[in-house]
């Protein structure tokens, strides 16, 4: 089994995204499938096209997005992306669209194809704090996993795909200190589980 995993470089002023410092962190050898790792920009558009041309090359059966969501308190693969762009601040190349579709003629929304419960109860199983998330907001990490899912609904394969939101590192918020934070060992290991879950799920 292949699996393609990506990440978001650090956006909005941050020096660390969560999601990139868990990617990198995490020993992903005692797994039994194949995990390739994609550092992605956090930019409108460029981001679906670096996540599609990796999945052309490396054929993947299942796609794990991974992003930032500060003030979350846990690990939340999310359910469902909206066919909206609406962004709160601007992407890394100063883009900032507002109210407008990410696919103009495509579906107000997709479901993830993740095994999303069974992921939240396996990460809880771990130790650490996780739920399902109803809402993927409306910035690139929503954009990346509609694309992502609307590449994998025109082509018709078997492959499955989703996103799923890290909180920020404990590190991220010193001078911060009543937003919700995990440890990036917390979050490493969650991440596993989430990997373990989705392998469980595909069979292999």
């Amino acid at each position: 089994m292949k699996i393609l995993l990506t990440a978001f470089e650090p956006f909005g002023g941050e020096a660390k995204n969560s999601a990139l410092e868990a990617m990198r962190a995490c020993d992903m050898s005692g797994l039994s499938a194949e995990v390739r790792q994609l550092e992605v920009p956090t930019v409108f558009y460029e981001s679906i096209k670096v996540v599609k041309e990796a999945m052309q090359v490396f054929r993947p059966d299942a796609v794990l997005c991974l992003g930032q969501a500060g003030g979350r308190s846990g690990l939340t693969p999310e359910r469902v992306a909206i066919n909206i762009n609406d962004a709160y601040i601007p992407d890394n190349a100063g883009w900032q669209p507002l109210n407008e579709s990410i696919v103009a003629d495509g579906p107000a929304a997709y479901f993830s194809s993740l095994p999303i419960k069974t992921m939240v109860a396996s990460i809880q199983a771990a130790g650490v704090p996780a739920s399902v998330s109803n809402t993927a907001g409306t910035f690139v990490c929503n954009h990346l996993m509609y694309g992502v899912l609307h590449i994998l609904a025109l082509s018709c394969n078997t492959c499955i795909g989703g996103f799923m939101h890290l909180p920020y590192l404990t590190e991220q918020v010193l001078e911060r200190p009543n937003t919700a934070s995990l440890s990036l060992e917390d979050q490493t290991r969650g991440l596993w589980a989430a990997l373990v879950a989705i392998i469980k799920h595909c069979g292999a």
